[in-house]
C-alpha cells in the first residue's frame, strides 16, 4: 500500500453507500471503495450496517466474541473503541455487523433520539480517521435513517439496467427529510453507474437517462460488470487484493479519488442536532 496519499482527503469525513434496491453492488462499493482509498493512503473505516454482514465477511473478518459490533454501539451497550477492528489490510479497519442487527429497528422505536444513534457512537471515529464508509441495508428504515444521520455526503450506486431510477425518487426524499429535520449538511454526492458493459445499448441508454437526470452528480467512473468482481467476496477479500491488475480494481481506484474530489467541496460536518422522531 502507499504511504501517502496520492489526493490529500477531508479528516473526518463519513459516507453512507445508500439504495434501498437489493442487488445493485451496493455492498460491493462500500467494500471495495474502502478498500482502494486505504491503498491510496487515507485512514479508512468501514461500517457495516446491514444485518447481512456481507461487508464484514467480504474484508475477511466476522464479529468476534470479545469485540462488540454495530448493533451494540447503537444500542448504546457499547464504544466506538468496543467496536473497533483491525483488518488485514494496513489503514482500513472495520465495525462488524451480525444477524443481530435485524431486530435492532424495532429496539430502537422507543428510544430517545433515536435517529442520532449511529451519529453519536461515529462521532470519535472522525477524530481518527480520514473516512469513514458505511454500508447500509437495502431499505429506508430506521437503520438507513441513522446512516443518514450520521453522513456528510451519499453515495448512491445504480445498476445499469431498466428500472435504475425506480425507488430513487423515496430515497432522495428521504435525504431531503433528514437533512431538513436532522441533519443539515447532509448531500448526496454522487450517483455511481454500476455493472456497465460498454459494448451494450442497454448500459449506454441507461448511463444517458442517469446523466441526463442527475447531471454532474453522476460520477464520472463506470464500474464494469466483472466476473472478478463478483468471485472476490468468496476469497473475503477486496477486488484490489484479490485481483489489482482487474478492472474492478482499477475502476474502485478511479472512484475513490474522485470521490475525494467531491468531498473537498463540501463544508465542515455538522454539530449533532436533535431533531424530531422520523
Amino acid at each position: 500500500m502507499s504511504a501517502s496519499a496520492e489526493v490529500e482527503a477531508p479528516s473526518g469525513r463519513v459516507i453512507a453507500v445508500a439504495n434501498q434496491k437489493g442487488g445493485v453492488g451496493k455492498t460491493t462499493t462500500a467494500v471495495n471503495l474502502a478498500a482502494a482509498l486505504a491503498e491510496q493512503g487515507h485512514r479508512v473505516l468501514l461500517a457495516d450496517l446491514d444485518p447481512q454482514g456481507n461487508a464484514t465477511s467480504g474484508v475477511g473478518m466476522r464479529g468476534a466474541q470479545d469485540t462488540a459490533t454495530i448493533y451494540e454501539m447503537l444500542l448504546g451497550d457499547a464504544t466506538f473503541a468496543d467496536g473497533e477492528q483491525a483488518t488485514a489490510w494496513s489503514n482500513l479497519s472495520l465495525i462488524a455487523s451480525t444477524i443481530d442487527l435485524a431486530g435492532a429497528e424495532i429496539e430502537l422505536v422507543s428510544a430517545f433520539s433515536r435517529e442520532q444513534k449511529l451519529r453519536r457512537a461515529l462521532e470519535p471515529a472522525r477524530e481518527v480517521y480520514d473516512l469513514i464508509v458505511i454500508d447500509c441495508p437495502p431499505s429506508l428504515g430506521l437503520l438507513t435513517v441513522n446512516a443518514l444521520t450520521a453522513a456528510d455526503g451519499v453515495l448512491v450506486p445504480i445498476q445499469c439496467e431498466y428500472y435504475a431510477l425506480e425507488g430513487l425518487g423515496a430515497l432522495q426524499r428521504n435525504v431531503e427529510l433528514v437533512r431538513t429535520n436532522l441533519n443539515p449538511g447532509l448531500e448526496i454526492i454522487g450517483y455511481v453507474l454500476t455493472m456497465h458493459d460498454g459494448r451494450t445499448r442497454l448500459s449506454q441508454q441507461v448511463s444517458a437517462e442517469v446523466t441526463g437526470h442527475f447531471g454532474e452528480r453522476v460520477c464520472k467512473t463506470r464500474v464494469p460488470r466483472s466476473v472478478r468482481l463478483a468471485e472476490a467476496p468468496s476469497y473475503a477479500q477486496p477486488i484490489t487484493v484479490f485481483d489489482p491488475a482487474s478492472r474492478g480494481a482499477i475502476a474502485y481506484h478511479r472512484l475513490a479519488r474522485e470521490l475525494v474530489e467531491r468531498l473537498a467541496s463540501l463544508g465542515t460536518p455538522a454539530p449533532i442536532a436533535g431533531g424530531p422522531r422520523a
